[in-house]
């Protein structure tokens, strides 16, 4: 069951992120290129993520290599380009950050298995307003993810977003 935020109460007036001046009252752009967009999501957290939830059945975002599930859908495959709505069980979704937007809307429009999305905790941000709040159900993490092939922990607070089990309340999840 997916909870909609009625129509009366979506944010009116809110403009894509694009080049705007920080005078405007809009974050800075983030510069493409500039930061991995590719990451594994570490085994220990994943281990707790099945614990909690039940066993990934696709991984929506990966290649052979990071895959987190039996089957999933890689860059050549376009994700975003194919229906979620006919896969069956759960499934894993940890997204370039540079395109959140795309991957949270295709999430809250699809309607069939439950989603697991994988994100920086920017609730202030349009996308976290029009395809999360609401619509998901969110849980903070803690302690922070520190990605495979990484010495330290991710420099920004994470969240799971979980579409398709219903919502609530945001909550910390303390997952290890």
């Amino acid at each position: 069951m997916r909870c909609v935020m009625p129509r009366q109460l979506r944010h009116e007036g809110l403009r894509p992120l694009g080049p705007m001046a920080i005078s405007e009252g809009m974050p800075p752009v983030q510069k493409p290129g500039r930061s991995e967009q590719v990451v594994q999501t570490p085994a220990d957290f994943m281990a707790a993520v099945v614990r909690r939830f039940g066993p990934m059945s696709y991984d929506l975002a990966a290649s052979k290599e990071n895959a987190k599930a039996p089957a999933w859908l890689d860059e050549q495959t376009d994700s975003l380009a194919t229906n979620w709505g006919g896969l069956r069980g759960n499934c894993w979704l940890n997204p370039p950050f540079a395109g959140i937007g795309l991957w949270a809307e295709k999430c809250a429009r699809t309607v069939g298995p439950a989603i697991f999305l994988l994100v920086p905790a920017s609730v202030g941000s349009n996308w976290y307003a029009d395809w999360v709040e609401r619509q998901a159900e969110v849980h903070f993490l803690n302690p922070r993810l520190t990605f495979v092939g990484h010495d330290h922990a991710f420099p920004k607070d994470l969240m799971l977003c979980v579409y398709g089990l219903g919502c609530g309340s945001p909550k910390v999840w303390r997952w290890r």
